[in-house]
């Protein structure tokens, strides 16, 4: 089982808004020491997420000379976003809040999506001239729409958030599935399901069970690219990801000891492995 961020960002990482032409957004600031800067990385969390999932690698990336920024998306936990309606949650909605938030932080970042945060990333990479990023990481996220046993999950969850409260699916949740380590901050993590937009939820969801396959459209575009993951998931199975990797012509890291959560089940060799790639631009396969 992956485990959960920490919410306490380290030194040298501050919390701020970013501002953008689409309204701000909270995020998690790491600067590379004075006069040691090689770029900048936007990082995408993935469903029912935030941009705490990155704490652990903001710190490492920004000491190899990165600008390391890691951003709640609209609706979720502690950037704002309507609460019943689901237009504003489209994908390619979202696509156009990464161009915004990609232009405050200037420069041509390499991008990185999570997950849901990953299918995003590759909606907003299509939608922008080739140079918008200098390249796009895939982390733990798939081809196409995630496997069958999650989609039910995505149903089960999406169904209940129409009808319940925010408060009683967490609890259902819960009781379904406890955590096994209960040293973990719960409350913490509480509060951030309770500020989540149901609205959000619901409709990236629903963009999980039916996402195609835009693999063949996402080789075309003349960028760098990394597919990384653990060597077990659940969501988008292994083998789903190896023949991602193929067909992008892509770079490729699997972490071992890691499962759907790399930046936080091994963040030292995840992020160790994220830098190499930034800093070598090699799309040679590796394991490690």
């Amino acid at each position: 089982m992956s485990r959960p961020p920490t919410f306490t960002p380290p030194p040298g990482v501050d919390a701020r808004r970013l501002r953008t032409a689409r309204g701000d957004f909270a995020a998690l600031d790491a600067r590379p020491p004075a006069g040691q800067a090689k770029g900048t990385v936007l990082l995408l969390p993935g469903f029912t997420g935030s941009k705490e999932d990155f704490i652990a690698l903001l710190r490492p990336i920004a000491d190899a000379g990165y600008r390391a920024v890691s951003v709640d998306g609209r609706g979720q936990y502690e950037t704002q976003g309507p609460a019943n309606d689901e237009s504003p949650y489209s994908q390619a909605e979202l696509a156009q809040d990464v161009l915004a938030q990609t232009a405050a932080v200037g420069g041509t970042p390499h991008l990185l999506g999570h997950s849901l945060g990953g299918l995003i990333a590759r909606a907003a990479t299509l939608s922008a001239p080739a140079d918008t990023f200098a390249s796009l990481t895939l982390m733990s996220s798939g081809p196409a729409a995630v496997s069958p046993s999650q989609q039910d999950r995505a149903k089960m969850l999406t169904d209940a958030l129409a009808t319940l409260s925010m408060a009683d699916v967490w609890a259902a949740m819960q009781a379904l599935d406890p955590p096994e380590d209960t040293d973990l901050d719960g409350e913490a993590l509480r509060t951030r399901w309770l500020r989540h937009s149901p609205a959000q939820l619901i409709a990236t969801g629903k963009q999980l069970c039916v996402e195609p396959d835009r693999v063949a459209e996402l080789d075309a575009v003349p960028l760098r690219k990394h597919v990384i993951s653990g060597e077990r998931d659940d969501t988008w199975p292994i083998t789903w990801l190896d023949d991602m990797a193929d067909r992008l012509h892509a770079h490729r890291t699997v972490v071992s000891g890691a499962e759907h959560s790399p930046n936080t089940d091994r963040p030292t060799e995840t992020a160790a492995a994220l830098i190499a790639f930034w800093d070598q631009g090699t799309t040679t396969t590796r394991r490690g």
